[in-house]
């Protein structure tokens, strides 16, 4: 009887822990899917990674500063391809894709299929709305894959409002996507926001009685003076160097820029240079927010919001200037104004921030060989001619350099081979050519990358970046510290870590703090967030889930 007993127990008991063990095992079934109120993805552009530390013992406690301790940081984030240009980045953050399957090989460049240079959001088939000139001829057709954005919205049969924002066009075009209900960009003839009857064919009231109020004009008759004592810029070199460049309609790159004294049309163009230009479109995106009752419905919304400015200013001045330093000191602020207003008009932990950057930037060279650091510039024209004319020399064929641009260059093939000029040779001579430029590490035919001597991650960048239809057909690779531009000011575009690695935030709704330091890409930001929302990622998508903030 003992026995028996002593089994009867030891069995209730097995099956009374093992059951427990299985509950707890057993994930529970949420009633309803929770998701945030609205997402809002802010890109700086050119805002290198190294920004949110340079800076750090000055920025406030609210702006960059909070995003970096009560968000998650990926620290360690790239850019997975070249080149590293404006509207690459944005469609790579926004598709998940890179250039080979999104079709954004550059800003611009040579569309083999129509045999036309192309810019990135050109759209001949639409017309401004708010503008009667090519300015508002822009629509995302040229972008194959589709978006976070327009996945948002197939998620829910096109309930969740979608809309863009940015100073460029291709800044808030790129990242709204294919199916959003607005994109509105800055006409820098008359200082107004406009759009394409793509989207509308005439803009909302409020649009038009934020245009009416001549914000852009008004900042302009405000000086820019750096926000705090200049002699305590000390993350920055002395103003008024040699290789920075004056902001246009101004004399000489110095403080205060007296930005009063413009007083023609084109203030409207130099405004956009601007630290005000930041504050502007956070301006306009509560507006957005405000009037389109975004947040306020059952389902999703997504804001796009990028910071041009930082860019233009960024390509005058470069990384180590006051411009630079006074610049992020004053976006912080602004951060801080939009976090603060987005806690009142959502609530606390109603909605998603991602903060991130569509490229770096190289420090401008003049600088670095003052201090003794290699690097320099060259010209993509000055390579263009000297190559029509060796080939015209040695085949008789006049401008079968179609293009160079991108770091790449664009062959005529159909006009070689009408000739009956060997193909082959030609792109030889051309790749032999290249490596004979003191600046040039390396040159091949883009077909034959897999064959090509070349270290990694370049090899993968470089074949993440190409499409036959839209790419050129011999790449050329650059010593570090150099690039295509003049002796002022500086630029973007290439693999190195300058211009590659970016920052990555996410914070607000079920974002628990920390970082990590592990290697992430800027693909990997749009599957993320479609794992955050429980919808479908980019039709092009290629990234993967950063697991540490879906948990």
């Amino acid at each position: 009887m003992r026995k028996i007993a002593f089994l009867l127990f030891f069995t209730e008991c097995f099956f009374s822990t093992h059951s427990i063990a299985q509950a707890k095992l057993k994930p529970a079934i949420p009633a309803e899917i929770n998701r945030p109120k609205l997402v809002v993805g802010i890109v700086i552009d050119q805002m290198r990674w190294d920004y949110l530390y340079r800076y750090y013992n000055r920025y406030s406690s609210n702006g960059f500063k909070k995003l970096i301790t009560q968000g998650y940081s990926f620290e360690n984030t790239f850019i997975p391809m070249v080149p590293t240009y404006t509207a690459v980045g944005h469609s790579c953050i926004y598709t998940g894709a890179t250039p080979s399957t999104n079709g954004i090989v550059g800003n611009n460049w040579y569309e083999k299929t129509t045999k036309k240079s192309m810019y990135c959001t050109d759209d001949s088939t639409v017309q401004g709305v708010g503008n009667n000139d090519n300015a508002g001829k822009m629509s995302p057709k040229n972008l194959w894959s589709t978006t976070i954005t327009d996945e948002l919205r197939l998620s829910n049969n096109f309930e969740s409002k979608v809309i863009g924002i940015a100073l460029k066009d291709r800044g808030a075009i790129l990242p709204a996507g294919h199916s959003a209900n607005a994109a509105y960009w800055y006409d820098d003839k008359n200082g107004k926001w406009i759009t394409s009857n793509y989207y509308m064919l005439q803009l909302p009231e409020w649009v038009n009685a934020f245009n009416q109020k001549d914000n852009a004009g008004n900042y302009m008759k405000q000086d820019w003076n750096t926000f705090y004592p200049i002699n305590t810029y000390t993350q920055s070199t002395a103003d008024n160097q040699d290789y920075e460049l004056a902001l246009p309609g101004l004399q000489t790159p110095t403080f205060p820029q007296k930005l009063s004294g413009i007083t023609t049309s084109l203030k409207y163009s130099t405004f956009k240079y601007t630290p005000a230009a930041a504050t502007f479109t956070f301006d306009f995106a509560k507006k957005a927010i405000e009037n389109e009752k975004m947040g306020s419905g059952k389902v999703t919304d997504f804001l796009t919001v990028s910071i041009s400015s930082t860019d233009y200013m960024g390509h005058s001045f470069g990384p180590n200037s006051i411009e630079a330093e006074d610049t992020y000191l004053r976006l912080d602020k602004d951060i801080a104004d939009f976090i603060n207003y987005l806690d009142g008009k959502m609530g606390k932990n109603n909605y998603l921030i991602f903060l991130s950057a569509d490229h770096g930037a190289a420090h401008v060279p003049g600088f670095l060989k003052s201090h003794n650091i290699n690097a320099g510039v060259f010209s993509d024209n000055i390579i263009f001619q000297q190559l029509n004319k060796m080939i015209e020399d040695n085949f008789s064929t006049k401008n079968a350099v179609l293009s160079v641009q991108n770091y790449q260059i664009y062959i005529d093939q159909v006009k070689l081979k009408n000739e009956g000029k060997d193909l082959n040779a030609v792109k030889k001579m051309i790749t032999e050519s290249l490596k004979n430029y003191p600046f040039i590490i390396n040159a091949f035919e883009t077909e034959k990358l897999n064959s090509a001597t070349l270290g990694e991650p370049i090899k993968t960048m470089l074949a993440n970046g190409f499409t036959p239809t839209r790419s050129g057909d011999i790449q050329f690779i650059v010593k570090p510290g150099y690039f295509d531009g003049g002796i002022k000011g500086t630029t973007h575009g290439l693999w190195n870590p300058y211009d590659a690695h970016i920052p990555l935030l996410f914070y607000g709704w079920n974002i628990k703090p920390g970082k990590t330091n592990r290697e992430t890409y800027m693909t990997d930001i749009s599957p993320t967030l479609a794992a955050l929302l429980h919808i479908q990622m980019p039709s092009g998508s290629v990234g993967k889930v950063l697991g540490e903030v879906v948990k």
